[in-house]
């Protein structure tokens, strides 16, 4: 049996992160040849090594990539030694210093840089890829992350007795992304052009027990993610699988959402 993402070739970005490095190995699995970039190669080595993954396997390039910075990706897609890329997960989470501050005390020059940062990146990568199928008019699927809380207001009570919050800028910045899919699906209008979103509930990180409690409460049984719980619906969203499906979020919290 064919393996679901044969003689294909994906780029993930963010790939030293707790889903990119995960994604890195699930895709590998799968039959691909795996891009893996991250600003910091030497973490992202460390942790893919970490899980396994070898990293003198040939079907594995590792490369350094800043999504932020304009000339960093256009520079990458221009590469004329670049192998051909057949799709995209955007797994980057950049973010200022101050990120993640409660609402009333969000500045907005920090309002304004996660947005740049976060969103801004997902738009140029977007943009960068749709030049990219542009030019070479072949199948392209980009998968980029958003949440459950880019669909619903943030359940806030589940928070009470912990010093965490759910970040205004996150809420914004996934919602946006969402509808920057369809804007550019819109746009480039070409079949073999797709992008969709998943949107994970939340993913456990050794949380506080009371925090892991009230989010239980909220699902169907399943409480936190692990990160492996959101790799099967990018998979598919990669794959000959999900081949007319676009502009879509798929959305992965057991429930957490109704």
């Amino acid at each position: 049996m064919d393996k679901l993402l044969e003689k294909k070739s994906i780029l993930v970005v963010g790939a030293g992160g707790l889903l990119g490095a995960k994604l890195v190995l699930a895709i590998l699995q799968q039959g691909a040849k795996v891009i893996a970039t991250d600003i910091n190669v030497e973490l992202m080595c460390g942790r893919l090594s970490s899980l396994g993954v070898d990293l003198e396997n040939p079907s594995l390039i590792c490369s350094e990539l800043d999504i932020t910075k304009e000339v960093s990706i256009k520079s990458f897609f221009s590469d004329k030694n670049q192998q051909i890329i057949d799709g995209a997960v955007n797994c980057a989470y950049p973010r200022n210093k101050t990120y993640g501050k409660h609402f009333f005390d969000v500045s907005i020059d920090s309002f304004n840089e996660n947005l740049a940062l976060h969103l801004g990146s997902a738009f140029l990568f977007t943009q960068q890829c749709a030049a990219y199928f542009q030019q070479r008019k072949k199948p392209f699927s980009l998968v980029n992350i958003s949440s459950i809380y880019g669909v619903i207001a943030p359940k806030f009570e589940i928070y009470d007795n912990t010093s965490m919050t759910m970040p205004v800028e996150y809420a914004a910045i996934k919602a946006a992304i969402q509808h920057l899919n369809k804007y550019v699906v819109a746009y480039v209008k070409d079949s073999r052009f797709r992008i969709n979103c998943v949107s994970p509930g939340g993913i456990f990180d050794h949380q506080p027990e009371v925090f892991l409690e009230a989010y239980n409460a909220q699902t169907n049984g399943a409480g936190m993610l692990r990160v492996d719980d959101a790799i099967g619906s990018i998979l598919y969203l990669l794959s000959e699988l999900s081949q007319y499906v676009t502009a879509q979020n798929i959305i992965v919290d057991d429930g957490f959402s109704i």
